[in-house]
């Protein structure tokens, strides 16, 4: 193992965990929101109640999200010092931003939400915790904005060696980052929507008759319902303005190995990248033709003639990314997407048409069902990061280009596991904290 797949290894592990925390923050951001505003419009006690215990689980992610992402941005000068002085023009102001603007509104105006109960007027305090989720989604914008130029690259040339942004509004209107703001921030509400649902529905379990967690479930329900049928109609979207950039990406989510016209759907398949076949797959003719152009025959591109045609574009190269890690990532982000639509589906049809918990099973289950839009993010955005591979920024600069060239693999491997460990510890911790004031009274002031 050298030092660039350590290094891979590395900032896959801790963005990975780091997504956890900032996706959670924003679902639960809006939630607050609303329920403040009802709150004071209407004065009702039990929205005071919840806003007091759903804020302490916020306050909770929201600190340990904090400290995983310090890392993130620490490692573009540990283990990606080509990829930073290469990138620096482009990247450096939108991280700047992030930090120095959208982060510090959202930290100082948690902590004048937070400690300001007592203090501020009841409008004043709806204000903090307005501007609060207004900075996540500004952390998020900024984030995705140097993600998505290096996805689809647009408003820059090269100079000296290095990538120098000529035109800032093309870097903020990129098309890339319409789709995958909309995505990120609808798969946010889904998982702060479900975060919810399983809360409720584990307090209802204890009780029954408590009308505060009813109400939240029923807000939960439909929250989660409409969020993850965003997440679908998005994804979608954006799968079809992906496949026009990077046709190879698709290809391998579909582990399409040849040109179809039609193009066939692989439910399941046995994946052999050495040979370049599928042993075994289930297949639905036609579906993916569907899902890339809107039309059952339409041409989708196989990894072969990509190959090919990358080969005339950038240089001889071997472009054909990990085939069977992003075929199921992509069929693994599908499942879980369907399943929590489902759930959604029933917890709505329950709590609004029926009115009452006839199913006692779906309050088991959604305890459980919690973890799934973090499964389903993480195999979303390893189809993303892996798609692109051998690329670090598509077309401009390849992975093993970026990482520092004095770096040593056991250097990256001692952080590795230091990192590791210190997350897990921090995983624990925000666990531990979640379950012991969930299982505390939720009606405590």
């Amino acid at each position: 193992m050298d030092a660039l797949l350590l290094a891979r290894w590395q900032f896959a592990l801790t963005a990975l965990f780091h997504f956890i925390f900032p996706s959670l923050t924003i679902g639960l951001s809006l939630f607050l929101v609303i329920l403040e505003t009802r709150y004071v419009r209407t004065g009702d006690e039990a929205h005071r109640r919840m806003l007091r215990f759903w804020g302490r689980l916020f306050t909770i992610n929201f600190t340990i999200g904090v400290v995983s992402g310090l890392v993130l941005q620490f490692q573009l000068g540990m283990n990606w010092s080509n990829y930073a002085r290469f990138m620096g023009d482009v990247i450096g102001s939108p991280l700047a931003i992030e930090a120095f603007a959208a982060f510090f509104l959202e930290s100082t105006f948690l902590g004048l939400w937070t400690f300001g109960w007592e203090r501020l007027s009841k409008k004043a305090h709806l204000a903090c915790i307005w501007l609060v989720f207004a900075g996540t989604v500004l952390s998020a914008l900024w984030i995705l904005t140097v993600n998505s130029f290096m996805q689809h690259a647009v408003g820059y040339t090269v100079r000296n060696y290095r990538v120098e942004l000529e035109d800032f509004w093309a870097l903020m209107t990129n098309p890339y980052l319409f789709y995958q703001l909309g995505h990120v921030l609808a798969a946010s509400a889904t998982t702060g929507a479900f975060f919810i649902l399983g809360v409720s529905a584990y307090q209802l379990r204890r009780d029954p008759a408590n009308a505060d967690f009813r109400q939240t479930f029923r807000f939960g329900a439909l929250y989660g319902l409409i969020a993850a049928l965003a997440v679908a109609g998005i994804g979608h979207l954006q799968g079809q303005h992906v496949i026009s950039i990077q046709p190879m990406k698709m290809a391998a989510a579909e582990a399409l190995w040849e040109t179809e016209q039609p193009a066939a759907f692989s439910v399941v398949a046995v994946i052999d990248e050495a040979a370049q076949t599928n042993p075994f797959s289930l297949r639905i003719p036609a579906v993916t033709s569907f899902l890339a152009y809107n039309r059952f025959d339409a041409e989708v591109l196989g990894l072969k003639d990509l190959q090919t045609r990358y080969t005339e574009l950038f240089g001889e190269g071997d472009y054909i990314p990990p085939v069977a890690l992003i075929f199921w990532s992509f069929r693994l982000m599908l499942a879980s997407g369907t399943a929590l639509i489902v759930l959604a589906a029933l917890a709505l049809y329950v709590t609004v048409v029926k009115k009452r918990f006839p199913w006692p099973w779906l309050l088991k289950v959604l305890p459980f069902a919690a973890p799934l839009p973090f499964l389903a993010n993480s195999a979303g955005w390893m189809m993303t990061e892996v798609g692109r591979q051998p690329w670090t920024v598509f077309g401009i600069m390849k992975t093993s280009q970026a990482v520092s060239p004095s770096i040593s693999a056991g250097a990256v491997l001692f952080s590795l596991i230091a990192f590791t460990t210190i997350y897990a510890l921090l995983l624990g911790v925000d666990v531990y904290l979640i379950v012991k004031h969930v299982r505390a009274d939720g009606k405590r002031k």
